[in-house]
């Protein structure tokens, strides 16, 4: 039985042979299904071969009836051509075209070649040749000749030139467009309208459409050039072949003029008719819209027969030639009324459109309101709102890069805190100074600022003493004092030890310093799954365990939002993960989950603090104050931001770590407070809307092998 089930299958994988099925009939079930799926398999294979065969043809003579074959293929594949240049509906969807225009133009001069070497030779070149050059011209080898010399006119002045020039002119738009489109992609991307996807796909269509109409220039002339060399043919086919019938055959010289002709004339028909169905196509594939809307049947529907009026004025056109005397009534008559119908038929169809919109209308018309009405109620994530003034520094058309510097901005944002920040729509509001900005989180204002256009904003890092010439200013971002300085003075004040920004740069940076200070604001349970999701394709077994019931996805937001509020970036998300995994088990607590993650992430935070040498310089807290924080703690149920302390207490801490900021700055260090892990969080909540600059880290945090260098301490009066 094995055996048995081993021959069924071998049967039905090779395709079954000759033989009986089971009720004693023959059939005969051919392999044909198995050898298309074998050719399917290997196109490549067979792309090869037809090449070769091409060239085969150019040398080795060919039968007649195989010579009738390859003339008869090369007739159905310009067919087949042409119906697929009618239904496209873009021109990228037949990218194959120049190539394959180029091995049609080469198979139909091999044809050529053979054809020459049978008549020449023969006298005979199979019986598509004899047919067309009987039936088709009636056998009269002059009208053959006229009707052959019309159709290369045809191809060659009217079609292959035009088509030849728009390929040229669609080339070199499309080149010169690319710019433009490729900005304007930037900027969609920029505004959110679309995502990064999107935008990589428009930008690889905007290539391939460059490519396709560059080679479509380039095999246009390929079809100009066969056009020629046909015309050439034939002239030495009628020349050598009557000199060939009068010397070597012995033919009379009307028999010779006339059997050659023919001949020839067939011979060039047969082969210029698909050669002009083949132009007619490639005009027709460089003329296709690039819109991408619809086939060509349904655009001329549309656009030729979509406006009755028009068919209309045509019926009554024809219908008044008719009726003029000497010309023929029934033609123009019977076009009359097949006008006038088709334009009733236009009326018709369009009155039904318009009643069934109305009856749409009066069915539902809250729904359709409803609908209009959410479009107000969506609020974007990020907005940066500008005056009519800075409208140049976001309009590339007039130069303006800041879309650019937005795309940038996010990627360094993903670098540095490991999130990613939604698209920022920029819009013009009129009711702004025109040099004024403001930046929006969720509707809500959460910056603003102003420049000036055509200055350069100076900022002095505290050791310059040169004055220069401008508008005193502060710097947006740091809050810094900086100076509003002409062009002109650009040189001489990097030379005095200004950093000097361009406008653009200023804006730049200044939302970026408010997109890491409200990067906690930014992160909610949507961006959090994104990037949960984004986790579990490359990290499995963590999906596993990360189930809602066990570590709601609300948790890790906060978790999330408590690191970035503290200026930790999450990028490292498996160790995050990992670690809540861990302990959650132990605690549903946001705070000391919290702590336990950044002891998690300890190498992640002191690299962030350390120097050049690798020291993390720190204010140090007094043990009377350390212990009274932690006596507010034990005493109270519910800790606030001032942990019960009295209000001398609190002035007194303000006092004395301004007094360590101020010591910190001078030299050169980030003010940063290092404590026990008992009262690092409730610190930090304690001093941050004041001293929202300073961090504070504790000791179990920090890796042992970290140095760490008090510059100052704070001590609090009791």
């Amino acid at each position: 039985m094995a055996a048995a089930a081993r021959r069924n299958t071998q049967a039905l994988e090779g395709g079954l042979t000759n033989g009986k099925n089971g009720n004693g009939n023959n059939f005969a079930s051919p392999k044909t299904p198995g050898i298309l799926k074998l050719l399917s398999n290997n196109t490549d294979v067979l792309v090869a071969i037809g090449a070769i065969a091409i060239i085969t043809v150019l040398v080795l003579p060919l039968p007649t009836f195989l010579l009738d074959m390859l003339l008869t293929l090369n007739i159905t594949l310009s067919v087949i051509v042409l119906m697929v240049s009618i239904y496209l509906l873009h021109p990228l969807e037949f990218s194959v075209f120049p190539g394959l225009l180029l091995i049609l133009t080469l198979f139909r001069l091999s044809l050529n070649v053979a054809s020459t070497r049978l008549i020449l030779g023969e006298a005979f070149a199979g019986d598509v040749i004899q047919a067309f050059g009987n039936f088709v011209v009636s056998g009269n080898y002059v009208v053959g000749f006229v009707i052959f010399i019309i159709l290369v006119i045809i191809q060659f002045i009217v079609i292959v030139k035009g088509s030849g020039r728009i390929s040229e002119v669609a080339a070199r738009f499309t080149l010169d467009a690319m710019p433009g489109k490729q900005m304007a992609i930037d900027a969609d991307l920029n505004a959110g309208m679309i995502d990064e996807i999107t935008a990589r796909n428009r930008r690889q269509q905007i290539m391939k459409e460059a490519d396709f109409y560059g080679a479509m220039d380039g095999a246009s002339k390929f079809v100009k050039g066969d056009a020629i060399a046909g015309l050439i043919i034939n002239v030495v086919n009628i020349i050598g072949g009557f000199i060939i019938g009068m010397v070597q055959k012995g033919f009379g010289f009307q028999e010779a003029l006339e059997k050659y002709t023919l001949l020839t004339i067939g011979d060039g028909l047969v082969t210029q008719i698909p050669a002009l169905v083949v132009a007619t196509a490639a005009g027709i594939v460089v003329t296709r819209s690039s819109s991408g809307g619809s086939t060509l049947d349904v655009e001329l529907k549309q656009q030729l027969f979509g406006n009755p009026k028009v068919l209309y004025v045509a019926s009554a056109t024809l219908f008044f030639f008719a009726i003029i005397p000497g010309l023929p009534t029934i033609p123009f008559l019977l076009l009359s009324v097949i006008s006038g119908g088709i334009g009733f038929f236009v009326t018709s169809e369009k009155v039904a459109k318009a009643e069934a919109k109305e009856r749409e209308k009066l069915i539902a018309p809250e729904i359709v309101q409803e609908d209009r009405l959410e479009e107000y109620l969506q609020v974007d994530p990020l907005e940066l709102e500008v005056g009519y003034g800075l409208i140049s520094i976001v309009d590339e058309s007039q130069g303006g890069d800041l879309f650019k510097r937005i795309g940038v901005l996010r990627k360094q944002i993903a670098i540095d805190l490991g999130i990613i920040i939604p698209a920022i729509r920029v819009r013009d509001n009129l009711q702004l100074e025109p040099n004024e900005y403001i930046f929006k989180l969720r509707g809500n204002i959460i910056g603003r600022g102003a420049l000036r256009l055509g200055r350069l904003l100076a900022m002095s890092p505290g050791t310059v003493e040169e004055k220069i010439e401008g508008v005193d200013t502060t710097d947006p971002a740091f809050g810094l004092p900086a100076l509003w300085i002409s062009e002109r003075d650009r040189e001489r004040a990097e030379m005095a030890g200004y950093t000097v920004v361009e406008p653009s740069a200023v804006l730049t940076t200044h939302i970026h310093e408010i997109l890491k200070q409200n990067a906690h604001r930014i992160i909610g349970r949507q961006e959090t799954r994104k990037l949960i999701e984004n986790l579990k394709k490359d990290y499995p077994a963590i999906a596993e365990e990360l189930t809602p019931e066990f570590l709601p996805q609300g948790i890790i937001q906060k978790v999330l939002q408590n690191l970035l509020k503290e200026g930790v970036p999450v990028r490292d998300l498996v160790t995050i993960l990992e670690s809540l995994i861990d302990y959650a088990k132990v605690t549903k607590n946001i705070d000391v989950l919290t702590e336990y993650v950044r002891h998690s992430l300890s190498d992640t935070i002191s690299r962030l603090y350390q120097d050049e040498r690798g020291i993390i310089h720190g204010i140090a807290v007094g043990s009377k104050f350390e212990q009274s924080i932690i006596s507010a703690i034990q005493s109270q149920k519910e800790v606030g931001p001032s942990l019960g302390l009295s209000p001398s207490i609190i002035r007194s801490l303000q006092a004395s770590l301004s007094k360590s900021i101020d010591i910190a700055i001078t030299g050169g260090f980030l003010p940063i407070i290092i404590c026990s892990a008992t009262i690092r969080p409730y610190l930090f909540r304690m001093i941050h809307s004041t001293f929202s600059n300073v961090s504070v880290l504790s000791f179990t945090e920090l890796p042992a092998e970290v140095e760490i260098e008090f510059i100052s301490k704070i001590e609090v009066e009791q």
